[in-house]
């Protein structure tokens, strides 16, 4: 099986798109304007649409809520697609960066190291967004390019039927919600346009302790994944951020193994896991993504902060601490969703 060339993907609008976009904005406006709204983060305004907040296609076009719409009514899926779904900040790039690794490890197995596409690109790049496939005048994969690797934050009750009824494979990675906060926060600051003042810590927590973030509330978007992972393990992995940290290898094999792409015994012996989870992790990608943008306006680099886990701490108060575990533990009560390092480690 072949998949897409990360170079042949562009984030860039052509004149094509950016009519498709005002096409998109004026076919779904009448029910924009029904969407309660509420104050944003990076965008000016985020719109509640199926219980969810989005941006709008006035500043946050490949994201918005507009664009799911459109996609909604006419993205087909098929059995051999790989959807990689995650809440924004909850380890999107890594997780698209593995997958790609583990999918395309054939193609590249006799490829100098260097030449390796992740060595190169955005993983955002190799892994294109779904919502991308409203706006181009052809899909990003052309016939024969199998599986199609898409990701997206769009929450489970706004899943497409198509997904659902395909049979297709779905990753879903959580995190931390106080690591989450932090790291929005950071990302928001960075990608604000210059118009507005830069958002205060205490601003960013009222925000997210009510809900009010892109694609959240937070705890409904991980538990309507979590349910669905119980009543359909064979269509859904269910990670967490904090498990794959803790033993990246075991969790690169167990991806592996789900998506039908299991490592065999001699790949092993070669080194073949370790070598992806070192062409993934966050020291390479972050030097590959020092420069350049994934898009207009987002830099390679405002993907890449810290990457690690509980860096919480040095920004939540005791109380912010004590209110974000408060919800967190009335939301997941009598859910098997942990944080804590080793929660879930197996071997």
């Amino acid at each position: 099986m072949s998949t897409i060339d990360a170079s042949s993907l562009s984030f860039a609008k052509d004149s094509s798109e950016n009519d498709n976009l005002a096409l998109i904005q004026c076919r779904y406006k009448d029910m924009l304007i029904t969407c309660p709204k509420e104050k944003g983060w990076v965008s000016e305004n985020l719109y509640m649409y199926q219980g969810f907040w989005h941006f709008s296609n006035i500043s946050y076009d490949v994201f918005s809520i507009e664009a799911m719409m459109a996609i909604q009514n006419t993205f087909q899926a098929q059995p051999t697609d790989i959807y990689l779904i995650t809440l924004p900040k909850s380890g999107t790039t890594w997780i698209k960066a593995v997958t790609y690794a583990i999918v395309n490890r054939e193609r590249y197995k006799n490829s100098t190291l260097s030449s390796h596409p992740l060595l190169a690109y955005n993983p955002h790049k190799c892994v294109p967004f779904l919502e991308t496939e409203v706006f181009g005048k052809t899909s990003v994969y052309v016939d024969g390019c199998l599986p199609r690797l898409f990701a997206t934050h769009i929450p489970y009750t706004s899943l497409l039927q198509s997904i659902l009824d395909s049979g297709c494979r779905i990753v879903y990675m959580c995190r931390n919600p106080k690591d989450v906060l932090v790291s929005l926060f950071h990302f928001t600051n960075k990608l604000r346009d210059k118009s507005r003042c830069q958002m205060a810590f205490d601003e960013a927590f009222e925000m997210f302790s009510k809900g009010i973030m892109p694609y959240g509330p937070y705890w409904d978007h991980v538990k309507g994944y979590y349910n669905f992972s119980l009543e359909h393990p064979k269509s859904i992995l269910f990670l967490t951020y904090e498990d794959m940290k803790e033993d990246t290898v075991n969790r690169v094999k167990h991806i592996a193994e789900f998506l039908g792409y299991p490592f065999t015994k001699e790949e092993e012996a070669r080194g073949v896991v370790g070598e992806i989870v070192r062409l993934c992790g966050f020291k390479s990608l972050s030097e590959v993504n020092k420069h350049g943008d994934f898009r207009e306006g987002v830099p390679n680099d405002a993907f890449f902060r810290e990457g690690k886990v509980g860096d919480w701490r040095k920004h939540l108060t005791d109380e912010m601490t004590k209110v974000l575990t408060q919800i967190t533990e009335q939301k997941f009560h009598g859910m098997d969703i942990s944080f804590e390092v080793g929660a879930h480690v197996q071997n």
